[in-house]
């Protein structure tokens, strides 16, 4: 990424012998793929920061999850499954993937994650499958659909959490709570407050330019939006657009076609699939931006998960909306 004439200040993650410090540098001196692939190589390797801040026997510690549960750990856990890819995300992100005894088959970041053991879909999984693999901790996507296997688990003996993050502050809560509960509160702060850093950054950069209008079409039929519910929403205002239906407080709204006619956003935002298909639906060329072509592509790797790559993904969307100021 370039700064262009503006001198932007970044404080960014380095590997210093294996494990991780923090260097001020400037924003414009390293391009923004190096850059994030320098920090992602980081927060991904599982170096330890110096042991005065881990606390492994901090135990019992209790708390609740999103699904109004306690969490109850009497130990800190050694064997995890992660049945939510977004909290497998944060696990290596925070030094404790090799304590990962299960995954969905959806988890494919970072690439370490592909060497745990897949035990299926995170919803409604197979609860034999997780109790084989032999955790001493759980947890889920906190949809209605796993409370029963849930349940079960707690039922075996087993600690349970289960945790849904449609906004970015509920990542930056979430990852500092999985810190303590591994052990490593430092961690888990560091990895949090590098996301919230950067996507202060990306803020700054784009501060006082003019603001594009986007939708986000997410379903076909029936037709839903992204809303102002959503972290995808606070993307696009970070990275210096505005989604037509931020004013929604649901995450995906289903909308009436007329209305996006009507609210006539300047671009469409969406995957590379989608863009076709749109742009070959009669219905779509209503709008003024499918006609005159203006779908801007996703990066859907960084852009449809809340998780490590938050500050990555808001990048990407600046560099689609404001590519004069993020190259």
């Amino acid at each position: 990424m370039t700064a262009s004439a503006v001198g932007v200040h970044a404080t960014f993650l380095a590997i210093e012998g294996g494990c991780l410090s923090l260097l001020g540098s400037r924003l414009s001196a390293l391009g923004s793929r190096a850059l994030f692939a320098t920090l992602l190589a980081a927060l991904s390797a599982g170096c330890d920061p110096a042991p005065r801040h881990r606390s492994p026997n901090a135990a019992p510690w209790y708390g609740v999850d999103d699904f109004g549960d306690t969490i109850r750990l009497n130990a800190t856990p050694t064997r995890i499954a992660s049945l939510n890819p977004t909290t497998t995300e944060v696990l290596f992100a925070i030094g404790a993937g090799g304590r990962l005894v299960g995954r969905t088959t959806y988890d494919h970041w970072p690439e370490s994650a592909r060497f745990v053991t897949d035990l299926g879909p995170g919803i409604q999984p197979n609860v034999e499958a997780i109790l084989a693999a032999k955790p001493d901790f759980v947890l889920f996507y906190a949809s209605q659909d796993n409370r029963a296997a849930a349940a079960k688990v707690r039922e075996a003996g087993i600690a349970t959490a289960a945790f849904k993050v449609d906004r970015i502050e509920q990542f930056d809560a979430l990852t500092r709570l999985l810190g303590r509960i591994v052990g490593d509160s430092a961690r888990g702060a560091l990895v949090a407050d590098t996301v919230r850093n950067t996507l202060d950054r990306v803020r700054t950069l784009v501060k006082g330019r003019p603001r594009p209008t986007v939708v986000l079409p997410a379903w076909d039929s029936p037709l839903l939006v992204i809303g102002g519910g959503s972290f995808m929403s606070q993307l696009v205002e970070i990275a210096g657009g505005r989604n037509v239906y931020d004013a929604l407080s649901a995450p995906s709204p289903s909308v009436a076609f007329e209305d996006i006619v009507r609210r006539d956003p300047d671009f469409i935002l969406v995957g590379p699939e989608s863009a076709a298909r749109l742009g070959a639906q009669g219905k779509w060329r209503a709008l003024r931006a499918v006609r005159g072509g203006k779908f801007l592509i996703l990066d859907t790797n960084v852009v449809l998960r809340p998780a490590v790559r938050l500050g990555e993904g808001a990048v990407s969307l600046a560099r689609l909306l404001h590519p004069e100021v993020v190259k």
